[in-house]
């Protein structure tokens, strides 16, 4: 089975409005273009330059309006569509930053919460402190598709691979790693990350990136990646808003797991 995928890069506004008509925008140019799975990155709801901006901005998902916008979308385009993520409010006043994947009537058939909370000082001028703000997840999330499961996460899980593992494990075919990655740990660690959790996983790695500059003055890297199982890169976004698009060969990842077999062969082992 071939499936179009398309990343939609986004330079996401303090402004929700802004934001969902620039991924709706996208999102229908990548149908358009084929596509029939079409992600958008992490924080597609907004990037703010505070955490009293972001917290005074997020709503609960029953009350977004990202939801019924994103439900449209993939009813009127009959594709499946993975929004990387949204800050949703919780009651108990933390936010989840939350990945959505709408299947093609528009009803959601996965929530994933991110896990691993970003909390580090990149070369950017910038200390980033996302637990301060958002509440962890606590699962690993893979969803049936009918071109094979698809496992979630969000750009700081990339770090851990054991994640990617236990996707992989649970028979994710593709992966998704929707981001907003700085610019200095982008240069340094972006492509390589993706690549090595392609590889280990022998599955199809799909990563849409916010990009440019954003309020308060952070940069983000860019270069949304489609990765094939063996590691190869199909498409890169480089820095410009838009989307890229590659058609992805399923068979590629049966092909990929029976030829290096490492996801069946994890062993218990003593820690150090």
């Amino acid at each position: 089975m071939i499936l179009r995928i398309a990343c939609v890069q986004l330079n996401a506004k303090p402004d929700l409005s802004a934001n969902l008509d620039a991924a709706e925008h996208w999102i229908r140019a990548a149908h358009a273009d084929g596509a029939s799975f079409i992600a958008t990155p992490e924080n597609t709801s907004g990037m703010y330059d505070s955490r009293a901006a972001l917290m005074s901005a997020a709503l609960p998902e029953a009350e977004h309006p990202a939801i019924g916008r994103f439900s449209m979308l993939a009813r009127v385009t009959g594709a499946w569509l993975l929004v990387g993520s949204i800050s949703i409010l919780l009651e108990n006043g933390k936010l989840a930053n939350r990945s959505l994947l709408f299947d093609p009537t528009g009803e959601i058939v996965a929530r994933y919460d991110k896990i691993h909370m970003f909390d580090a000082d990149p070369l950017d001028g910038q200390a980033y402190r996302e637990s301060a703000t958002f509440q962890p997840g606590d699962k690993a999330v893979v969803a049936e598709t009918p071109f094979g499961r698809v496992g979630l996460s969000i750009c700081y899980d990339v770090r851990f691979a054991s994640l990617y593992a236990a996707l992989a494990r649970a028979g994710a075919a593709v992966i998704t790693v929707p981001a907003a990655f700085t610019v200095p740990t982008g240069k340094a660690h972006w492509q390589v990350l993706l690549r090595a959790r392609a590889i280990e996983t022998g599955a199809f790695i799909v990563a849409p990136g916010q990009t440019g500059e954003h309020a308060g003055g952070r940069m983000t890297f860019g270069h949304s990646l489609i990765i094939s199982p063996w590691g190869e890169v199909l498409a890169d976004g480089g820095d410009a808003e838009g989307f890229v698009a590659a058609d992805c060969d399923m068979e590629l990842v049966t092909k990929a797991r029976q030829m290096i077999r490492s996801i069946d062969h994890v062993r218990p082992f003593a820690p150090a």
